[in-house]
């Protein structure tokens, strides 16, 4: 069994589980009853550590995870995420002091349970002084609501600014081969205040598991808005994707073991939470920390797939326009 990692005042294994893919983003949801097979079994497997958000699925998400695990809380360490609303059809950020209380509060109801280990603002606010929405967050851990908080996709200032007012727990971020943004501060950073990194989009979103076809993804997966997954982008990704399974399958593994493996091997304090809606995928991801990968290999993959080799942006200005985090110069 991998050895686990500080996690706030935890220690947790290293590949947990991000719940998203379960409510929204990739597709239809699957079905409710395979939804709850698949959060049993990554708690029958060991994953300890599972990763929502109030705005996944509008509150479906942290419903799944209520019903489907409140009898089972003590076996696991919880995430959820305030920051952005859905008001009618306006998509807002919103770290307001308020607005974290009464989002916390609804998400404590919908998870079933009296305390949620880490809560994250999901996104930087620049209306709101960061003083405030930490007052907020900090208010939550006295009164035993949170057990920490972290912060998601923000500049290494900004989450020094949030550190001196009350430590934070954890800084999330998209961090894979393909997305390096967090090597231009963050990383190095969490490393260096004591702060777990925890990476979302492992995987790059599917595609270094080998096998995608963003021509078959559906109307409404969220891959059809990036870049990286149009016409004018995808040929070349695909073709390093090609190479990078090649040297996954000689090593005797699969392209996100290899994947995983590399992340994790960035930093003891880095984390990762791939999602999926596979229960085969889900044992396959669970088991990246334990499979051994030389130096050179990791290497290998590194240099195969970087920001340098990798064609079009993460996300469409859209996106991107929530995004605090630092950015690549010669952003494709």
């Amino acid at each position: 069994m991998a050895s686990k990692r500080k996690l706030g005042n935890r220690m947790v294994h290293p590949v947990g589980l991000g719940c998203m893919n379960l409510s929204w983003a990739y597709g239809d949801r699957p079905p409710q009853e395979y939804r709850e097979q698949l959060l049993n079994r990554a708690l029958d497997i060991g994953t300890d550590h599972l990763d929502t958000a109030r705005i996944y699925g509008l509150g479906d998400n942290e419903t799944l995870i209520g019903d489907t695990l409140g009898g089972r809380r003590d076996e696991f360490f919880l995430a959820s995420k305030t920051g952005i609303i859905v008001d009618g059809k306006r998509r807002a950020i919103d770290c307001h002091p308020d607005t974290i209380t009464q989002q916390l509060d609804i998400s404590l109801d919908l998870l079933k349970t009296d305390h949620i280990d880490l809560y994250y603002m999901h996104r930087f606010d620049p209306k709101v002084p960061i003083a405030d929405s930490v007052g907020a967050l900090s208010r939550a851990v006295e009164a035993g609501k949170i057990g920490g908080y972290g912060v998601s996709e923000w500049s290494s200032a900004h989450i020094r600014e949030a550190h001196a007012v009350h430590p934070v727990t954890a800084v999330q971020s998209e961090y894979s081969l393909w997305t390096r943004n967090p090597e231009l501060g963050p990383l190095q950073t969490c490393a260096e205040l004591g702060i777990a990194f925890v990476a979302f989009s492992p995987v790059g979103r599917g595609a270094l598991c080998g096998g995608l076809d963003p021509a078959a993804l559906g109307e409404r997966d969220l891959r059809r808005t990036m870049p990286r997954f149009d016409d004018e982008h995808w040929p070349a990704n695909a073709a390093l994707i090609a190479q990078f399974s090649h040297l996954a399958e000689e090593a005797g593994i699969t392209p996100a073991q290899l994947s995983l493996a590399w992340v994790l091997a960035q930093g003891q304090h880095v984390h990762v939470i791939p999602g999926t809606t596979s229960i085969e995928h889900l044992e396959d991801n669970f088991a990246a920390a334990d499979v051994t990968v030389a130096l050179d290999l990791l290497e290998q993959a590194g240099k195969l797939i970087n920001y340098g080799t990798v064609s079009g942006h993460r996300y469409n200005s859209e996106g991107q326009a929530s995004i605090d985090s630092e950015e690549f110069e010669a952003a494709a």
